[in-house]
């Protein structure tokens, strides 16, 4: 009964730990404006603030295994989360620019390692359907976390006080990691334990298996994204939609892509991974390919819904799958790794279907969406082939 009551309140913690996660992701579209005025920036300067977390994200996610081998799962989830606060709150104290993108470094080096420890402590002791669910939840910080922002605003706080408000969210999130340390160190492997049964760097980076599922990781990212990204601009500067309707298009997307997390993770009851990623991988290149074809306005908009619905459950579904595919002993650095290249798909994708519409126009998003789903939907398979038992 006590070994129960301690599973549902690890449960219950990485579902606050991934709507927390969610929180400042999105704050920067809504802050920036607000940011650029007080330290007389122009616009693009954005991409100094994004190019620093993501540094910093990409560091701390691939080296989480070799973390998690020295110091434990709880341990590493305390420091970062204290170090995301850290960072936001120099977000809402920085007296010069400089000191905005130590933060935006020091707030990717933290949430990496918060996002990868969490993600390879669900692979290994949560059900296929709680890791769906853990990564549906993270949408309602996504969604809360520009609300926050802009309530801010609109109250005379000023974006500091919005960075103050969520770095208050992560500083409590800290503390309760802290408070539940031992719940933690007793589910997960010890610091003592934890070079044994797993991994070193050098081992899992000479692991075939390892490799083909960062790949997957890589492009699956890069289609989430370059969809989300550039499905505004498609509609307004290529087919004509009005900019409201576009605007309602795009957050429909990002909302089946959250049902259908919701939708699959109740259906891990009765389906199997392997079935659950082949529906979904094998859909998206067809979604993608009604939305190029798009014989009506509404058979897009049906098509940007069916594409987010189909692939919301990859990425929790591929973490779940980890441990089967690449074995128990890599996947701690295996899960660190994925998460680098997801962001890295998240980074580089996006602007390079960008750099391709500057020549041959937005259009170009519908084919690429189909061949990166085929692509997608190889490597899967491939890796089906290569790592499941």
């Amino acid at each position: 009964m006590q070994e129960r009551a301690a599973q549902f309140l690890l449960i219950l913690l990485a579902f606050v730990a991934f709507v927390s996660l969610g929180l400042p992701d999105c704050v920067l579209g809504v802050a920036w404006p607000s940011i650029r005025v007080t330290f007389e920036k122009p616009l693009g300067h954005i991409g100094a603030i994004l190019f620093c977390g993501m540094g910093g994200y990409l560091v701390s996610s691939f080296l989480a295994g070799q973390v998690v081998r020295a110091v434990g799962i709880g341990r590493l989830l305390v420091g970062s989360s204290l170090l995301v606060a850290i960072a936001l709150t120099g977000y809402s104290l920085a007296p010069a620019w400089g000191w905005l993108l130590i933060s935006a470094t020091l707030g990717g080096l933290g949430a990496g390692a918060v996002d990868a420890g969490i993600n390879t402590f669900a692979a290994s002791h949560f059900s296929h359907r709680v890791v769906n669910w853990l990564h549906a939840s993270w949408g309602i910080g996504a969604t809360t976390g520009p609300l926050v922002m802009t309530a801010a605003l609109a109250g005379q706080w000023g974006w500091r006080g919005g960075y103050a408000v969520v770095a208050t969210a992560l500083g409590v999130l800290g503390a309760l990691f802290l408070i539940t340390l031992r719940l933690w160190d007793v589910a997960a492997p010890g610091p003592g334990d934890a070079a044994s049964s797993s991994a070193t760097l050098r081992e899992a980076i000479r692991r075939p298996i390892v490799w083909l599922h960062v790949s997957v990781f890589f492009v699956y990212a890069g289609l989430e994204a370059t969809t989300g990204g550039l499905l505004y601009s498609l509609l307004t500067e290529q087919r004509g939609v009005a900019p409201t309707t576009a605007g309602i298009v795009t957050g429909a997307y990002w909302g089946a892509l959250t049902a259908g997390r919701v939708v699959f993770g109740q259906l891990a009851v009765t389906l199997s991974r392997r079935a659950i990623l082949r529906m979904a991988t094998m859909g998206s290149p067809v979604a993608a390919g009604l939305l190029w074809w798009s014989p009506s306005i509404w058979v897009g908009y049906a098509a940007v819904a069916l594409l987010g619905f189909l692939l919301g459950p990859i990425f929790p579904t591929l973490i779940s799958v980890t441990p089967q595919r690449t074995g128990e002993y890599y996947a701690p650095q295996a899960v660190g790794f994925q998460v680098a290249a997801a962001t890295l798909g998240i980074g580089l994708l996006p602007g390079f279907v960008g750099h391709l519409a500057r020549f041959l126009t937005l259009e170009v998003l519908g084919p690429w969406l189909v061949v990166t789903g085929v692509v997608l939907l190889l490597l899967n398979e491939l890796a089906i082939r290569t790592g499941e038992h």
